[in-house]
């Protein structure tokens, strides 16, 4: 494992960890805020790339956040871990969150250009998430964890490059869990049950990327078409998308860290040489 990533609030800069809690619901503080449009619609980088420049940092174990962005004066926010509940809607889920008041919604609205509340997930949060193993969810868009591998960008970036393109980041992918040493490209695709330190999880399905790996997770605008137009040469789904990546649900969970031996436990088929 070379990489853990998680993102406090859905669709702003990631946080890289040395060591990682994982949750039920993923990575600890993972995609447990978000900003939304007034009826609690998540607001996305699909729409709103400027929130990839957003950096966030949790301290005090989750009771503050500081939030920067450019242009605008960064916000030491108190976290309300209970309070007045707000519609909270990200894509089959709808549910509710806890409105984080006037200040950070005014924040939200004026780096998004466009009026926004700032949601918390609440206490009683309870959401089921889909695919070949069912799990729990805060706001990430489907499933708990998003794991890549170096050896799938590798291959990625080879071809883009093959065309005269410029490679890409990994952190274009907003993956959780890196993984290095599987030797062929897109293993992550068969694997069904892994473990790396205490935890384990299990496949729920492909990722199926949107436009979301053309933001520069820098700078927060969309440029080129890469690495989707490479990746739609070849890794194409019936539904008309590209995979790159699995999402995957905890069946245990517990303490990982970078440099932690990945043990892939079950296969879909026979593991690649």
């Amino acid at each position: 494992m070379t990489k853990l990533v998680h993102y406090p609030v859905k669709g702003c800069g990631g946080v890289e960890l040395p060591v990682a809690e994982l949750t039920a619901a993923g990575i600890r503080h993972d995609r447990t805020f978000m900003a939304a449009a007034p009826d609690g619609t998540f607001r996305s980088q699909r729409r709103y790339p400027v929130l990839a420049a957003v950096r966030v940092e949790v301290l005090d174990d989750g009771a503050r956040l500081r939030l920067r962005a450019p242009g605008v004066e960064d916000l030491e926010h108190e976290v309300a871990f209970d309070g007045p509940r707000h519609a909270a809607s990200v894509f089959t889920f709808d549910g509710k969150g806890v409105h984080q008041g006037a200040e950070a919604a005014e924040w939200f609205s004026e780096v998004i250009g466009e009026p926004s509340v700032f949601l918390r997930v609440t206490p009683e949060h309870d959401r089921v998430t889909g695919g070949l193993t069912q799990g729990t969810a805060a706001f990430a868009d489907g499933h708990a964890v998003l794991v890549t591998s170096e050896s799938s960008l590798d291959s990625l970036n080879e071809r883009i490059a093959s065309a005269g393109g410029e490679p890409v980041p990994m952190d274009r992918f907003r993956a959780n869990i890196v993984v290095s040493g599987w030797a062929e490209p897109h293993v992550e695709d068969t694997v069904r049950t892994f473990t790396a330190g205490d935890i384990e999880l299990a496949y729920a399905k492909k990722c199926l990327r949107c436009t979301v790996p053309l933001v520069d997770q820098e700078t927060g605008k969309r440029v080129g078409s890469e690495p989707i137009r490479t990746l739609a040469k070849y890794r194409r789904v019936p539904a008309g998308k590209v995979a790159f990546g699995m999402k995957a649900a905890v069946t245990r969970p517990g303490r990982m860290a970078v440099g932690d031996e990945v043990t892939v436990r079950t296969w879909d088929a026979e593991p690649p040489e």
